[in-house]
């Protein structure tokens, strides 16, 4: 019995305590004899007399308090100027190298290739600044929470005031609807229900009663206590005001949520890795060419205007269009499945997630009370007999449901079984009420039918029952250690409560979604953690993970779910996984989430139940509060970062040609075979159109049945650059051959430029489909799902034809009309990669057989 039954003691307990918990009602005005109870029938408990009567401050003492303590408001960060958001724009490597290159433009006089790669940086400023200006809106969203107005009692009589003018020692008058605007101490209360879920995370309301406090209580089991940004559901209350501002609850989490810093996300940080060797790289080729041509005697001017054209051909400008478009188009494809991308980075970052930190109530469970278990001899009539003792009204049409949440999921099984409490209120009307108190644990209602209808916890019935059956405190036991909430049914045959009769029990639970099991397998599958955070019971929390498969067999529960959470111990979970090197998503919807999320690589809010406050503080929202739909996210996320990868290697596979073939003609002491605003069209339009399609190609299921890739794994491992350099060395040969060829026969170097141009050009369309993937051949999976490359390869290749043989494209590029001579050598040797490349995919494919 010790399991379900009191502990002896008299402090309101909320519903966070399974089978203890109490059944919160409010009685409401009903035309019965309620004001003629039998003399020895229970009587509502008087409060302390030391509590009674609370006159307040005096005007004059608060305005001394408020001046002492400043206004009740949470303070905000300063908001980063404009000048630094655009300034942080430009901190890359790539961003400087670009910089660097743009600036030499100018200088000789290439004002085309200037303006290029200024409008390049430009843009991608542009789109970086629109980013950083929504991340600094999660602090200042908290202040909306607080409550405008306040009523307070000063000067002995009640007032109404506004709430940054609350200070310490005010006495707060509150009453169902209203804000709590301070952190306070219960004087008096009157089946009081607080919402405490934005900063505890308990999913139903709080029972609240004066009484002596716990020393180091947890927040959600502080039940003479109000707080500040919570509202009052049922009752009233008085209460004094201990802190206000900074030093509430709400603002000790405005300051952790401020003291969150900022961190790249792992696709900027690779991107950075990959900016700096491409750095790296350049400067060294530069000196190692500007070095040769000075020690060939070439004139100054030309080896610089040969080393401005390596600084463009070494850096990919269409990379930041590209990972723009790639996870632009992811933003769509997640907003199908119901996820809202606030931060675009944030698309690859939950591809690479190794760890789901998710909040149980809403997004695992439906959100919502429901009756689970009808236990008894007769299921039927213990059902009837509890719609019979219930206040809660369903509503009708649109009406929403009103009343306590046990209460309407009570009748809403009634309703489902053909009890309607309105018809059986017709057929039975009420002859007394005895009212919920936090001490009796129980209400009851008798009927005109001469019985009287009880429920309560079971250890405030069981005393008062005639016999209780062992099979039915059994069955209590049993559901209390699946964290079921217990509530007790029962009748009698008199006014007073003795003697009565036990019909059985009611087993009710917020109870999983039927889409959040199969996505915790496929994350499990997917090789990813998922950790449930939650301030509800231990108990039920363990047995919705097990329900769920979070926690499967043996496996530690204490690693997989953490029950009772504060805001700080999320942020302490969500440091100890990133501090063991897991990449980690934190869902959550309320204000004591916001802080969390701010800290985890990836934030994400809920949309229906969630508070402005999370939605600021998050990279993500979630439409439909669906763990399903996280899920989905990440299948795309990782095939965004696959998509990334992929056009990443085409880019640079390609700037490795044109810098090997600008090396190669200092070597072998050629002019110089390709101009910068050669290299700027071939990177911005014949390399970035085709990446562009690369990076936006649909998302296949098989990347969900590869483990999580670890966050140390670079952009570019051995393989993919193994690749770019032969992928170079092989273009960088048929376009100094075509180059080559066309000096020997005797010709003007400009012609021989238009044939190494439009080699180079050629090669990199075509080998955008032998790009598509690393083995199947280009042809492969479907010709469907490429209709949209194809496109844009016909039409690069169409505008490449306008600018070989339009005057004003012939004039600006420097090119002489080519022959049918030099359109059969470019041909030949333009399609040469892609056919060494195919020949390359099918060895590996027989090698894999």
């Amino acid at each position: 019995m010790a399991a379900i039954g009191s502990s002896g003691s008299t402090r309101p307990r909320g519903p966070q305590y399974g089978p203890k918990l109490t059944l919160l009602l409010v009685p409401r005005s009903r035309p019965c004899d309620t004001q003629s109870m039998h003399p020895t029938e229970p009587k509502p408990v008087d409060a302390p007399k030391s509590q009674t009567v609370h006159r307040g401050l005096t005007s004059a003492e608060a305005a001394d308090l408020l001046l002492k303590h400043g206004p009740n408001v949470l303070q905000t960060q300063k908001s980063t100027p404009l000048w630094r958001l655009v300034a942080d724009q430009f901190s890359g490597a790539l961003v400087q190298l670009l910089l660097v290159a743009c600036a030499l433009s100018a200088v000789l006089g290439e004002l085309g290739d200037a303006v290029a790669i200024a409008a390049i940086l430009l843009l991608n400023a542009a789109v970086g600044v629109r980013q950083e200006h929504h991340a600094e809106q999660a602090v200042r969203a908290l202040q909306q929470m607080t409550a405008p107005r306040a009523r307070v009692r000063r000067d002995g009589h009640a007032q109404q005031i506004a709430a940054q003018e609350v200070v310490p020692g005010d006495v707060l008058l509150l009453d169902a609807g209203d804000i709590v605007a301070a952190d306070a101490v219960l004087h008096r209360a009157a089946a009081l229900e607080v919402v405490e879920a934005a900063l505890t995370g308990e999913s139903l309301p709080v029972t609240k009663a004066p009484g002596p406090e716990v020393a180091n209580a947890p927040l959600a089991e502080q039940h003479t206590r109000v707080f500040a940004g919570t509202h009052v559901a049922n009752g009233s209350a008085e209460a004094a005001v201990q802190h206000t501002g900074m030093h509430t609850e709400l603002g000790k989490i405005a300051a952790l949520l401020a003291g969150v810093p900022h961190e790249l996300t792992p696709l900027q940080q690779r991107l950075q890795e990959v900016g700096r060797l491409l750095m790296g790289l350049c400067l060294a080729i530069v000196a190692v060419v500007a070095g040769v041509g000075l020690w060939q005697g070439r004139p100054w001017l030309e080896v610089l205007m040969t080393s401005v054209s390596l600084a463009v051909a070494a850096v990919p400008e269409g990379l930041a269009a590209m990972v723009t478009v790639a996870l632009a188009v992811g933003v769509q494809r997640m907003a199908r499945r119901q996820v809202l991308v606030r931060h675009l980075p944030a698309v690859e970052t939950l591809g690479c997630t190794s760890v789901i930190c998710t909040d149980k109530t809403g997004t695992l469970t439906q959100g919502k009370m429901t009756l689970r278990h009808v236990l008894g001899a007769d299921p039927d009539a213990v059902l009837r007999a509890a719609v019979l003792c219930c206040d809660a009204d369903l509503g009708q049409g649109e009406a929403a449901a009103s009343g306590d949440p046990t209460e309407i999921a009570i009748l809403q099984a009634g309703l489902e079984r053909g009890l309607e409490l309105p018809a059986l209120e017709l057929a039975l009307p009420r002859t007394l009420t005895l009212p919920f108190d936090a001490v009796r644990k129980r209400m009851s209602v008798r009927r005109s039918d001469g019985v009287l209808y009880c429920k309560g916890a079971l250890d405030g019935l069981l005393p008062l029952c005639k016999q209780a059956p062992a099979a039915l405190i059994a069955d209590a036991e049993r559901l209390a250690g699946q964290g079921v909430r217990v509530l007790a049914v029962a009748i009698g045959q008199q006014d007073k409560e003795l003697d009565l009769q036990l019909l059985g029990l009611l087993g009710l639970a917020d109870p999983p979604r039927a889409s959040a099991l199969a996505a915790v397998a496929a994350a499990r599958a997917a090789g990813i953690t998922t950790v449930m955070i939650t301030g509800d019971d231990p108990r039920t929390a363990e047995a919705i993970a097990r329900e769920l498969g979070i926690v499967v067999g043996k496996e530690v529960v204490a690693e997989r779910v953490h029950a009772r959470a504060t805001p700080a111990d999320k942020l302490a979970i969500v440091q100890s996984w990133k501090d063991r090197g897991a990449v980690v998503a934190m869902t959550g919807d309320g204000v004591n989430d916001a802080p969390a999320l701010k800290q985890a690589h990836i934030g994400i809010a809920m949309g229906i139940a969630g508070t402005e406050v999370t939605r600021q503080a998050a990279d993500m929202v979630l439409a439909n509060d669906e763990f399903a739909s996280i899920v989905a996210a990440v299948q795309e996320g990782r095939g965004i970062y696959l998509n990334i990868r992929k056009a990443l290697v085409y880019l640079l596979a390609g700037n490795a040609a044109e810098l090997l073939v600008m090396l190669g003609a200092a070597l072998l002491a050629l002019p110089v075979p390709l101009l910068p605003l050669h290299l700027l069209w071939i990177n911005l339009v014949t390399d970035g159109a085709p990446a562009l399609m690369l990076v936006a190609e649909p998302t296949t299921a098989e990347v969900m049945r590869e483990p999580p890739r670890p966050l140390e794994e670079p952009m570019l491992g051995a393989p993919q650059w193994r690749h770019v350099l032969a992928v170079g060395v092989v273009e960088a040969t048929v376009v100094l051959l075509a180059f080559a060829t066309t000096l020997a026969s005797g010709r003007p170097v400009e012609e021989a430029r238009t044939v190494a141009f439009s080699t180079l050009v050629l090669s990199e369309v075509l080998r955008a489909l032998p790009a598509r993937h690393a083995t199947l051949p280009f042809w492969q999976p479907g010709w469907r799902r490429s209709r949209k490359l194809l496109a844009v390869l016909a039409a690069t290749l169409l505008l490449q034809v306008v600018v070989l043989f339009w005057g004003p494209t012939q004039r600006l590029f420097a090119l002489a009309p080519p022959s049918l001579l030099d359109a059969e050598l470019v041909l030949a040797l333009g399609v040469c990669p892609t056919t060494l490349l195919e020949l390359w995919k099918a060895w590996l494919r027989r090698q894999a057989k």
